[in-house]
């Protein structure tokens, strides 16, 4: 089956959908299956088999900044790739995103595999209430990540939803060599914007011995701000973005990865890549992360926004051996669960539903 994975945002940039795709579509490949990626790119493409679509214009939605090319440049790709790539079925992620998703809902005539990610909210879905429920009308089969995302959809759009969670290619991040460290080490890879709680593990250093060091991934709006708080302040390494590969390293090499958000999360694909490579996580306790982990068994999960219960949770994993041994222990076998290969084989029976619904429709 030749298959088309149509990512609204910009491939270039790191963000949980982008990997998702990219990763899917590796593990597709894998399996036989022709498998390309439409998206805006800044800069050259990510990784062979992704066509860009042209550069994205940061958008701000949902407490974040979206990377979408929602221009008429980007639209004449996008149908100009459809006509010429001849797919079987197209898997839109966001399809109802302004860009490449939505103008393949809308103008294609390939049968469409919908993905929802985002939960908590969205001002298109209330505003434009009318119009994004014509647009999800287009889709043959309908998909969310999490029990969040899915009543976020079902609110707004209606419909019924395939509940698949997220997948990770475990291996990537079992196999990876650890990157080396100096001490106690705290991993912080995910974006710099304030749901994204930087700012509260700052303040949760305070609180912990002074041998501990933190490695700061990627970078976002409060990168500035944050970096100027802790200037001179020897423990915090700031990274900026880092390769795929480097992540997997760090995520090794760290002793504690930490993931502090604040809200807006629908599902915990950090908090998955840290347990495929065998790190204990301490977590804000939110619905979207307790979709992969239990408090005090995949992770330890502590209220959003209290510096205090941050560290004290910091902590108790790095000086309870036995506590960290059995978060590790636990995560493997949670990883396992949610294996890029396994999410595959699930969306090929869907690929195959939507191409039987597309032809019984056309059927006389």
């Amino acid at each position: 089956m030749r298959v088309g994975l149509v990512c609204p945002y910009s491939l270039s940039l790191p963000g949980g959908v982008q990997e998702q795709v990219l990763g899917l579509a590796r593990t597709l490949r894998s399996m036989g299956h022709p498998t390309r990626v439409l998206g805006p790119c800044d800069g050259p493409p990510p990784e062979v088999g992704v066509l860009s679509l042209g550069s994205c214009l940061p958008t701000h939605a949902n407490g974040s900044v979206a990377p979408i090319a929602p221009d008429p440049s980007c639209a004449l790709r996008t149908l100009r790739a459809l006509r010429e790539e001849g797919f079987d079925v197209l898997h839109l992620h966001e399809p109802c995103a302004p860009g490449p998703t939505m103008t393949s809902l809308v103008l294609a005539s390939t049968p469409t595999v919908g993905t929802f990610h985002a939960a908590g909210g969205s001002a298109a879905y209330r505003w434009l209430r009318p119009v994004t429920r014509w647009l999800a009308s287009h889709l043959t089969v309908r998909c969310a990540v999490s029990e969040d995302a899915q009543a976020m959809a079902q609110r707004a759009l209606g419909g019924s939803y395939h509940l698949l969670f997220n997948g990770i290619e475990v291996e990537r991040f079992a196999k990876a060599t650890p990157w080396p460290s100096e001490g106690p080490t705290i991993l912080f890879p995910s974006r710099h914007e304030a749901r994204k709680g930087l700012a509260v593990l700052l303040d949760a250093l305070d609180h912990l011995p002074a041998d501990i060091r933190l490695w700061v991934a990627s970078d976002g709006p409060e990168t500035a701000r944050l970096r100027q708080r802790t200037a001179g302040d020897a423990r915090v390494e700031w990274l900026g973005r880092i390769s795929e590969a480097e992540k997997a390293r760090r995520l090794r090499g760290a002793d504690v990865v930490c993931a502090p958000s604040l809200h807006g999360e629908s599902f915990g694909i950090v908090l998955l890549e840290a347990m495929a490579a065998s790190t204990p996580i301490v977590a804000s306790d939110l619905p979207g992360y307790r979709n992969v982990a239990r408090d005090g068994q995949e992770a330890a999960l502590v209220a959003p926004g209290d510096p205090a219960a941050l560290a004290a949770a910091v902590r108790r994993v790095l000086d309870e051996p036995d506590r960290r041994e059995a978060l590790v222990e636990a995560g493997d076998a949670r990883a396992a669960e949610f294996s890029m290969d396994h999410l595959a084989e699930r969306y090929l029976d869907l690929y195959e539903t939507a191409v039987a619904a597309r032809q019984a429709r056309a059927a006389p």
